[in-house]
């Protein structure tokens, strides 16, 4: 029976590579950094990652795709200005872009050229940060450990970003040139110059919160669904179901905003129990139709024109 006399790994994420396996013989380098694609298992021994993403992983990714289409969407619909007739367009464009964005990211990820992707599990948060865990054994020299142990869960919303900037550059321009029209010059590429400003600050939020984003996501969507539905209810003055009824825009919006309660739910859930957790998404509808039972009461219409004449 081998017995392995190698002093032991100190620190979370330190651990001995595979340098040769012959059989049931298997050698192992010294402590240090696991190869990408690898996490440390409870031995501290660099394994490789084989699983596949759980759902919950996939939910998270599926978030943080959203993200940049959304706020796509918010700018395009912020500067194509009412007479505009190139934001559905430009809406379209912009899904195209982060769908293909999306697929290519998948296929040039590990194994390549098919839309599976293989994983290791997360575990606990401070696998998203394992560069503050890197061991000093005499409080001088630092074993630096430093890898992705959630692999590839957080550089591979880098990767998406990316194709979505180089897929939007390619094509945007392009088609805004060509189809608006009905707007100055100075409006036209206003939708793409903000994406330029909104790219480098969702990288930088992935890059520094993307533990914190893993766990919270799920009452993120929640809240932020139900302010922004209230939010564009009462500015679009919607006071009973004929004002939501009379334009198509409006279902469009508020059924977005159903999806989002229902992804969010579905989110907290994880679907583990499916028969006890279906039930919760009746809940849905319940945020607008609160507002449609009670908009009598706060009359958003008085409230917004008592704002413009600055009472």
């Amino acid at each position: 029976m081998a017995v392995d006399i190698q002093p032991a790994c100190l620190g979370l994420y330190c651990g001995k590579t595979l340098l040769f396996k012959n059989g049931s013989t298997e050698i192992y380098g010294e402590c240090g950094v696991c190869p990408r694609g690898q996490r440390t298992n409870a031995q501290k021994y660099c394994q490789p990652c084989t699983g596949s993403p759980e759902l919950y992983d996939w939910l998270y990714l599926g978030f943080m795709a959203m993200l940049p289409l959304i706020l796509h969407w918010f700018f395009i619909e912020w500067y194509s200005g009412k007479k505009s007739s190139s934001a559905l367009l430009q809406h379209i464009t912009a899904l195209f872009e982060c769908g293909m964005a999306a697929i290519i990211t998948l296929l040039v990820s590990d194994p390549v050229g098919v839309l599976h992707i293989r994983s290791c599990r997360v575990l606990m948060l401070s696998d998203w940060y394992t560069m503050l865990y890197n061991p000093s054994p005499d409080y001088i020299t630092t074993v630096h450990c430093t890898h992705e142990a959630v692999y590839p869960l957080y550089t591979i919303v880098f990767i998406y970003y990316a194709f979505c900037l180089v897929l939007m550059m390619l094509l945007r321009p392009l088609l805004v040139k060509k189809i608006a029209c009905g707007l100055g010059k100075s409006d036209r590429f206003k939708s793409i110059y903000a994406a330029l400003y909104f790219f480098p600050i969702l990288t930088v939020l992935q890059a520094v919160g993307g533990g914190l984003l893993y766990y919270a996501f799920p009452y993120i969507i929640l809240v932020l669904s139900l302010v922004t539905l209230a939010v564009y209810m009462s500015a679009s003055e919607i006071e009973n179901c004929y004002d939501l009824l009379v334009r198509k825009k409006r279902l469009i919006v508020l059924f977005s905003h159903w999806l989002l309660h229902a992804y969010g739910i579905i989110s907290i859930s994880r679907v583990d129990k499916l028969e006890q957790d279906l039930p919760l998404l009746a809940l849905v509808p319940t945020p607008a139709l609160f507002y449609l039972f009670t908009a009598k009461f706060t009359e958003p219409s008085r409230i917004l024109s008592e704002g413009a004449n600055g009472h």
